[in-house]
């Protein structure tokens, strides 16, 4: 490094204006820092240009000191959330411009491995997602594990004022204030979203969104780079000693297209914000110093280039398909219990069991302890592990994965498996796509529970079964409890094992049951040896003539309808009920259906595009296409009218008739 005891600095406000300033070490690492961020993200672009590397780049190009201040404020254990520009705030955070540009050329050396790309970087404390807002709730929750932790750690969630359109932002603001969770949110407002002015999208201001949820604000600036180096230190120690939400809005100013080359803001306005800009203006001045400066940063990337160019692709696979398995079966022994009480007692023992177990949920603290009464004392067991929010599923989701990524284990409960569409966003782009796209380095040990189906008179919005619109997420796994199989079996399972995202269905009627552990007169049952066991109802000593393939509440009433069917039509059938959903074993299902050549299928949603045309799908696959099918199910919104929703949804009758039709 040269020695730069001192150098001509142009004045941040009137670049034009040269004066004579003191430079100490630090604020030349500063320097530094910001040309390596300029002279990399000018790099990528001629990169691309030349075809060495696709897809999209977005540059922070003039916004460079934001990165830059909020590094130097941050401690190594600060959590760093970043967006689709972000490459300044990686490079700020980590100074890994080697991993960044292989990163983005699709090389295997690259900081994700080339599976990220330019929006999707991850490295120690960072990470950075595309979707705009997608990681504010989950910056929040990382917080909230910080603060259970008891650390003066805090979490940094930068934003566009693009962002500011996108309904999760108040929702963690809300839950951010309310819980005092440190959580600085920086607002990078330099008025375009892609191509549209914040004038014609954005009402109110950024301070008074703040002020509305009670959250502390800033402001600053990129073009006074000095000040805002204050100020985003001001911002870090407010947080990390008050350990409450601050939002830093920094009127900034992005001097390239919003990605590669789509711009079409006017070249004058353009212009005349390039003249305002120190780092332009000291790039293009280059005092002696700042040259020696800029060949070092040279250097440094073109070795990077070098290094990037020689290394092996991207390795990225995806998973193997779930493979079938033969399976070991064996009588299963339960206590007869309510489900609920079951439900209860196994997550009261797996906290009382693991002090990183967090429920979180909407009215799960006593005394109310759920619509469904599953957590209704556990808060008063564990003060602050079983925590109320606010009507706020996609933050509610987002909190467990943060949290997750703290080292938690959080059981997130949604109130009605209907509001599962509110989370979305937060399961598909965040939760599931967290540890496969920054290259397997990173579990999401986080659990969804959700009461889910109908049969109890709630409507258009509160009895649907919703789950279809979920089977196939990649790196979800989805569970639905049954009356033969204690949920103390999944739970404690989910607890020992959980790396990754899992949604439970549990059924609102058979939350009131008890759980079936008498016999069948004429079958036998057995349950499978996988870790979510499969429930085989089998004619004792006979061969069947039919399968029946279900999940979930349904199997009540296939129970009775395989009696009748036996009772009325002669018809023997063989009931195979999953646990594990999503993926499925299909192994079961297809032995039984080879034997019979007849399938029946029940499920209490939709048939179309569902887990009953899943199940038919990967028959023909395996070679076991059934000679005669019937899909028991529903095309139809649920009636409140309670009479009407049975006729409706799968019953015993409905069950029944299907059976002795495929069965002719």
């Amino acid at each position: 490094m040269v020695e730069r005891p001192s150098a001509v600095l142009a004045d941040s406000a009137n670049p034009a204006k040269n004066v004579e300033l003191p430079l100490k070490g630090s604020t030349i690492k500063l320097l530094r820092q910001a040309i390596l961020i300029r002279r990399v993200e000018e790099r990528l672009l001629a990169l691309f240009s030349e075809g060495k590397l696709n897809g999209t780049v977005h540059t922070c190009i003039g916004q460079e000191w934001i990165g830059v201040a909020l590094a130097a404020a941050l401690d190594d254990g600060d959590m760093v959330f970043s967006t689709h520009r972000g490459h300044g705030h990686y490079l700020s955070r980590t100074g890994d411009a080697p991993g960044l540009i292989a990163e983005l050329m699709g090389k295997a050396t690259g900081t994700c491995g080339g599976v990220g790309g330019s929006q999707h970087l991850h490295a120690e404390n960072y990470y950075s997602s595309g979707v705009q807002g997608g990681l504010l709730p989950v910056a929040a929750g990382q917080a909230l594990a910080a603060k259970c932790d008891d650390t003066d750690h805090i979490a940094v969630a930068f934003i566009g004022d693009g962002t500011l359109g996108q309904g999760v932002l108040y929702e963690t603001l809300n839950i951010a204030s309310r819980w005092h969770l440190p959580l600085l949110i920086v607002v990078e407002h330099n008025g375009y979203a892609q191509s549209t002015n914040a004038e014609q999208t954005t009402a109110g201001t950024v301070q008074g969104r703040a002020e509305a949820f009670q959250a502390a604000y800033r402001h600053a600036d990129t073009w006074q780079w000095q000040d805002l180096i204050g100020h985003a230190s001001n911002a870090v120690g407010f947080v990390r000693r008050e350990r409450k939400p601050l939002v830093l809005e920094v009127a900034t100013y992005r001097l390239k297209a919003h990605s590669k080359g789509d711009d079409n803001r006017s070249q004058d306005e353009v212009r005349s914000f390039e003249e305002k800009d120190y780092l332009t203006q000291l790039l293009q001045q280059r005092p002696t110093w700042v040259g020696g400066l800029v060949d070092e940063v040279d250097v440094e990337i073109d070795q990077a280039v070098s290094d990037a160019e020689a290394a092996p692709p991207c390795t990225f696979a995806p998973p193997a398909p779930y493979a079938p398995r033969e399976l070991s079966w064996s009588e299963p022994s339960f206590e007869r219990e309510r489900v609920v009480e079951i439900l209860h007692n196994t997550l009261r023992r797996q906290m009382q069991q693991n002090a990183r177990i967090l429920i979180i949920g909407e009215d799960i603290e006593g005394p109310y302890g759920g619509a469904f009464k599953v957590t209704r004392d556990l808060s008063e067991q564990f003060p602050g592990r079983v925590r109320n929010t606010p009507i706020s599923e996609a933050a509610i989701v987002g909190l467990g994965t943060g949290a997750a990524l703290g080292g938690y284990l959080p059981i997130v409960e949604i109130m009605f498996g209907d509001f599962l569409t509110l989370t979305f966003d937060q399961v598909f782009q965040q939760a599931c796509k967290l540890s496969v796209m920054f290259g397997d380095d990173v579990d999401v040990p986080l659990v969804i529970r959700t009461p889910m189906g109908g049969k109890r008179g709630y409507g258009p919005t509160h009895s649907q079964s919703l789950e279809k619109h979920f089977l196939g997420i990649p790196n979800l796994t989805i569970l639905a409890l049954n009356a033969r199989l204690s949920p103390a079996v999944v739970y404690d399972r989910l607890c020992e094992t959980v790396r990754n995202p899992t949604l439970v269905i549990e059924n609102k009627v058979l939350y009131t049951r008890f759980l079936h552990t008498e016999k069948i007169p004429g079958f036998d049952v057995r349950c499978s040896d996988e870790p979510y066991p499969t429930v085989k109802i089998t004619p004792a000593g006979e061969s069947p003539d039919v399968t029946v393939a279900c999940y979930g509440g349904t199997l009540e009433d296939v129970e009775e309808a395989i009696l009748a069917a036996f009772d009325e039509h002669e018809v023997l059938c063989e009931v195979v009920c999953p646990t594990q959903i999503n993926p499925i074993n299909i192994a079961p299902i297809a032995d039984s259906v080879r034997q019979t050549g007849r399938l029946v299928t029940v499920e209490e949603g939709s048939r179309v595009a569902s887990w009953s045309s899943e199940v038919l799908a990967q028959l023909a696959e395996a070679g076991a296409t059934p000679r005669a099918v019937e899909r028991v199910g529903h095309d139809s919104i649920i009636p409140s009218d309670l009479i009407r929703e049975r006729e409706l949804l799968a019953s015993t009758a409905s069950i029944a008739a299907a059976i002795a039709r495929v069965a002719a």
